[in-house]
């Protein structure tokens, strides 16, 4: 799901419903976690940055201490693309990698 067309509601739906931790938020999909600690968190971030690098589609990242909120969107399609959900999959693997909740 790697498609930088812009998906129809019924797709987002089906497509959130794959990564139950994130959220909507109008033409965005959101998630927060707590990693271990800080060190951990930027673990995480350098993970996703490889993986954003090699699809070519960048995440906005705020890191507050542990904590980290990712928000995706394909802002070329005006919304959300199968782009985001495949982040957003590989976002929770890194999460996962490093035990963060």
């Amino acid at each position: 799901m790697s498609s930088r067309e812009r998906l129809t509601e019924d797709e987002i739906r089906t497509a959130l419903a794959a990564v139950p931790l994130w959220s909507r938020e109008g033409d965005s999909i959101v998630r927060s976690a707590d990693a271990p600690d800080f060190p951990a968190a930027i673990r995480v971030v350098v993970a996703v940055a490889e993986q954003a690098e090699a699809l070519d589609h960048h995440p906005d990242v705020d890191i507050r201490w542990r904590t980290l909120r990712f928000v995706l969107s394909t802002h070329s399609a005006g919304g959300l693309t199968g782009l985001d959900f495949t982040l957003a999959a590989r976002i929770d693997e890194a999460l996962h990698a490093e035990s963060a909740a």
